[in-house]
């Protein structure tokens, strides 16, 4: 059986057909529509969310930062006050293991006179040398023991020691001897060239100072030689000091002189040159403690040896050693002393040296000097030759120059 319409009935079936699809069209275009809405108010939302969150975020940034600067600064601060203490306390280190008096001999240069060959006289220097080392002795005085009142004779290094017989210049022998030990040897070639007095020595046995370093050795100080070297407008000179590198120090000096540089250990090794600065040679005596050698002078006579005095006050402790003088273990030193003086005489003896100088106004030694000692009671031999002296003599005061010094406040 068929179904049969009429053709208006099927016109409307299909209308209302179309219009049912173009309302689900439009329903779907609706919801896609308000689906993207929703997406949409959702990323900001979340955008909302995030934006709220960097403020956040900055704001603990910032106190971060407020804070960090805060403890930067106090630890800049505290940073200071330890560096001040530090620095104090260096300095009261400094005035404690520093040391603030000296110590002189003085010695006739006659005393080559009895050495019989020229390898002897070189080898009697070196052991005067040796023995002001090992005691801490800043300064030899070399005085001639058979000058007269106008001699001037023996008041420089220049020329040759040409015979035992000849006065002042034995003197002149030894000054020359004790100046070259004394030298640091990366230094020797430029203050001594060839001289027929130190022809043998070479074969002397090293001092070995503080001062003596080698290359590889580390110090605050060091002694140096001024180069020719040209520089830069303002700057200093550069010095040769024993190392690698030569040190541009902070001042422009002559070529040629010999100075004590003190290295700046701020410095990196990357630094194109070494920096230091000129500091006197009793520096590293005053603020280390250091013992820095010796210097060494020349008197006419015994009254100039202790008259013409390096030191602003001169000497304030004069001890002379004999024979005839008071035992040693009896003496006591003076309290705090800053310059001392211990004259040794020569073959003749120091009452001999006394007579012969015009220039002195006593003519008893216990006058001329604070003490007058025996350093080596009961001798077994008659006579004790000078270099024996300064050995046994410095060994039996020694003691008593760290007591008289360590009851200083």
């Amino acid at each position: 059986m068929s179904l049969w319409m009429a053709p208006h009935t099927l016109q409307l079936k299909n209308m209302e057909t179309e219009k049912q699809h173009d309302k689900k069209v439009v329903n779907e275009g609706k919801l896609a529509s308000y689906r993207r809405t929703q997406a949409t108010l959702g990323t900001g939302i979340e955008k909302t969310k995030d934006w709220k969150e960097l403020k956040k975020q900055r704001k603990a940034w910032k106190e971060m930062k407020v804070i960090e600067k805060l403890e930067k600064a106090k630890k800049l601060k505290d940073e200071e006050v330890k560096q001040r203490q530090k620095e104090e306390e260096q300095a009261r280190t400094q005035a404690e293991i520093g040391r603030h008096f000296t110590v002189s001999i003085a010695l006739p240069g006659s005393i080559l006179d009895n050495a019989q060959s020229p390898e002897l006289r070189t080898y009697l220097a070196g052991q005067i040398a040796r023995a002001a080392v090992i005691f801490n002795v800043d300064e030899i005085v070399i005085y001639d023991e058979d000058a007269g009142p106008e001699s001037g004779r023996a008041r420089s290094v220049e020329g040759e020691f040409s015979g035992v017989k000849k006065h002042g210049e034995a003197s002149v022998q030894l000054g020359r001897i004790l100046q070259y030990l004394e030298c640091p040897q990366y230094l020797r070639k430029h203050f001594f060239p060839q001289h027929r007095d130190l022809q043998y020595a070479g074969l002397l046995n090293p001092l070995d100072c503080p001062h003596h370093m080698r290359a590889n050795e580390e110090s605050d100080y060091r002694e140096g030689v001024v180069v020719s070297r040209p520089v830069k407008p303002g700057r200093g000179s550069f010095v040769h000091v024993g190392l690698v590198k030569e040190v541009q120090v902070d001042r422009l000096l002559q070529a040629g002189l010999r100075v004590t540089v003190e290295l700046d250990k701020t410095q990196t090794t990357e630094t194109r040159a070494s920096r230091g600065r000129v500091v006197s040679p009793a520096t590293p005596r005053l603020v280390r403690g250091l013992y820095w050698g010796y210097g060494v002078r020349l008197a006419s006579g015994l009254g100039t040896a202790l008259t013409e005095s390096p030191h602003a006050g001169g000497y304030d402790l004069v001890v002379g050693t004999s024979d005839q003088g008071d035992p040693v273990a009896a003496a006591t030193l003076p309290r705090g002393f800053r310059h001392m003086m211990v004259v040794f005489g020569g073959v003749k003896g120091i009452e001999a040296a006394i007579e012969a100088d015009d220039k002195l106004p006593v003519s008893d030694p216990e006058d001329l000097f604070q003490l007058y000692l025996n350093t080596c009671a009961g001798q077994g031999s008659r006579t004790i030759r000078t270099e024996e002296a300064i050995l046994i003599s410095m060994a039996a005061l020694q003691p008593k120059v760290t007591a008289a010094q360590s009851m200083v406040t």
